[in-house]
């Protein structure tokens, strides 16, 4: 159940109950795809790095290890060792972008592996099958992800399809919580808005989104090569169409910009690759900006990565050490790395928070933005 606490303007402060555990909002999910995020860190870190939910993926756990291993072993949170919510994207995306070959029909997808070239079926039955296997406490639908920019006809008609999909989701979930052996009966479904860059399909689709009482409902295909312009104009277009009373959820945003822009505009949860991936790159968020740590300028720095973070990399590196790291190719340079994006992502969302309780969104978006994007 979502609780508003208070708005600015159309951002949004509030409390998500589920069964394990409160999430507070606006919040950013740590992504680990696979059950793991990528550089080292494990469930058990994450406490310490503020993360409050943690993203996995439905079509990657379902090739690796498989669905039915994972619940037969307990379900997802007892494999990671992870106590707190954990939200699993349903696989459309990763069908659409992952399998070369794939064929699109009203009962679903089939495609190939991206691993060994497996033939495989994915409805939005089997979707829900495997994320109810997993036992998540929030499970994505299975919907039709287009690519940007698509011909109208086409981002009408998987509109169309997403819906139809959508209603057989939320039956084939209803049905698998009822089941005895259902490892979380009170698992939750969100349902996911579609229509390219198209106005009228988006808020066409938000109305029957809204009107379907779902748990939450998540914008998709956006963050995908559009300008960022677009995304923006997007999510104003259909803000107003979006449920007050259940969660907004951005999918796959984004830069720490973006995260302030979209709050801005009335999103209350973000999930992105982006800390972890460029973490292992050497490329760190701070908070005067963008550092790359392998310049050569850090080879004889003493300082922390950001002298205004107290993540556990920023308390006892410095910034020679790390660069060093890289350059030897060591893999506690990607752990550490890792640690101070994630860190540096979750205190962003921390300090959100802060900033709507206290009534200062304004400013205190007015002021980072200009800040965070920049390289230093």
């Amino acid at each position: 159940m979502y609780q508003l606490i208070k708005k600015e303007g159309h951002a949004r402060r509030g409390v998500f109950h589920t069964v394990h555990g409160d999430i507070q909002m606006p919040a950013f999910m740590n992504v680990g795809t696979a059950g793991a995020i990528k550089g080292g860190i494990s469930s058990y870190d994450l406490a310490q790095l503020k993360c409050q939910v943690e993203l996995c993926n439905t079509y990657h756990l379902h090739l690796r290890p498989g669905d039915q291993l994972i619940h037969d072993l307990g379900g997802l949170h007892r494999f990671m060792g992870w106590n707190g919510p954990i939200l699993t994207d349903s696989g459309g995306f990763q069908v659409f972008s992952l399998a070369k070959l794939r064929k699109i029909k009203e009962e679903g997808v089939y495609f190939s592996s991206h691993i060994d070239g497996k033939k495989i079926f994915m409805g939005p039955e089997e979707s829900m099958r495997i994320q109810s296997n997993l036992g998540s406490t929030i499970a994505m639908a299975f919907d039709e992800c287009v690519e940007n920019p698509a011909p109208r006809a086409y981002a009408e008609a998987s509109v169309d399809r997403t819906i139809r999909w959508l209603y057989r989701c939320r039956a084939e979930l209803d049905r698998l919580n009822r089941q005895e052996g259902t490892i979380n009966p009170h698992q939750m479904l969100f349902g996911i808005n579609q229509g390219c860059v198209f106005d009228d399909l988006r808020i066409r689709h938000m109305r029957e989104l809204a009107g379907m009482d779902l748990d939450g409902v998540a914008i998709g295909g956006l963050a995908v090569g559009e300008p960022t312009e677009e995304m923006y104009r997007i999510i104003e277009a259909v803000e107003p169409f979006a449920p007050a009373d259940k969660p907004r959820y951005l999918m796959g945003v984004g830069t720490p910009v973006n995260i302030l822009e979209a709050v801005w505009r009335g999103v209350d949860l973000f999930d992105c690759v982006m800390p972890s991936r460029n973490a292992r790159h050497g490329h760190l968020f701070t908070w005067q900006g963008i550092r790359n740590i392998m310049n050569a300028k850090y080879e004889r720095d003493l300082l922390p990565v950001d002298e205004q973070c107290d993540c556990p990399t920023c308390q006892r590196h410095s910034r020679a050490y790390l660069r060093h790291l890289f350059k030897a190719n060591e893999m506690l340079a990607m752990r550490l790395a890792v640690q101070h994006n994630l860190y540096f992502y979750n205190t962003l969302m921390e300090k959100i928070r802060e900033a709507l309780d206290q009534g200062r969104y304004q400013s205190f978006y007015e002021e980072q933005r200009l800040v965070l994007g920049r390289r230093i």
